[in-house]
């Protein structure tokens, strides 16, 4: 099925993990996809095991997401779907948050999925798709999550207003809650790999269904929010967790 034939997508975040999956699955829908990363060498080597098209790009710079706008711009013309993925996790309790802490987070998992929507805004087709990666964190009140569930729960807020402040040029914006999933996330705080085991089996145990979710299991709701099958569906936020959404103490 070619859902997705003819349309462009832009997958910020795309060199791993759930961007990685995402553009491997709207690229198999059809669309010519590009990826985009804080990393040369790893975007490139996910370009090329995609067979997509790369850019570099660190969306805490507002500076670099016009560049990356801009060559977008240049390589497609227009846009119709923005998967706006990037985003870090770093675990701090209250207490002990810093401001680079803060501002870390903020800047990327917010400040930049804000201004990656507000600049690609004028080479988004009518009838684009917006899909804004939050998290269940945004609600659970996870130990050790504080910041980061504020960058989501915000990024949630915004999407709620742009859907219908951009509703009457037919994009459409949607987020997506993901669970706890097996990405390189993780990896990125610095904890050990023991310690990492143990958060993931944690989790796990956590989680209803008794499984971490897949990149895959995120890509696929993506890829179907980014069709013209989810045509009228905007303003919403979807969770994909397993079910630890409805009952997270569970044990």
């Amino acid at each position: 099925m070619n859902a997705l034939n003819g349309k462009v997508a832009v997958v910020t975040g795309g060199n791993s993990g759930i961007g990685y999956a995402s553009a491997r699955k709207l690229k198999e829908q059809g669309a010519r996809v590009l990826i985009t990363g804080r990393s040369a060498e790893r975007v490139k080597k996910a370009a090329d095991e995609l067979g997509v098209d790369g850019l570099v790009a660190d969306v805490s710079s507002v500076n670099a997401i016009d560049e990356l706008v801009k060559q977008s711009q240049k390589m497609y013309g227009r846009v119709d779907v923005l998967f706006v993925n990037a985003g870090i996790f770093i675990p701090a309790p209250v207490g002990k948050v810093s401001e680079e802490l803060f501002d870390h987070q903020m800047d990327i998992n917010f400040k930049g999925a804000v201004f990656t929507i507000e600049k690609f805004l004028p080479i988004l087709n009518e009838g684009a798709s917006i899909i804004n990666l939050s998290s269940v964190n945004a609600y659970t009140g996870m130990s050790n999550t504080a910041i980061y569930a504020a960058s989501k729960a915000a990024l949630n807020a915004y999407t709620r207003t742009a859907a219908t402040e951009l509703a009457p040029k037919k994009i459409r914006v949607n987020a997506v809650n993901p669970g706890p999933v097996a990405t390189p996330i993780f990896g990125k705080t610095g904890m050990e790999e023991e310690q990492l085991n143990e958060f993931a089996q944690a989790m796990q145990n956590r989680v209803p269904l008794k499984r971490l979710g897949q990149p895959d299991d995120i890509a696929n709701l993506v890829a179907f929010l980014a069709s013209d099958e989810a045509s009228f569906i905007t303003g919403g936020e979807y969770n994909i967790d397993g079910g630890i959404g409805v009952n997270h103490i569970l044990g």
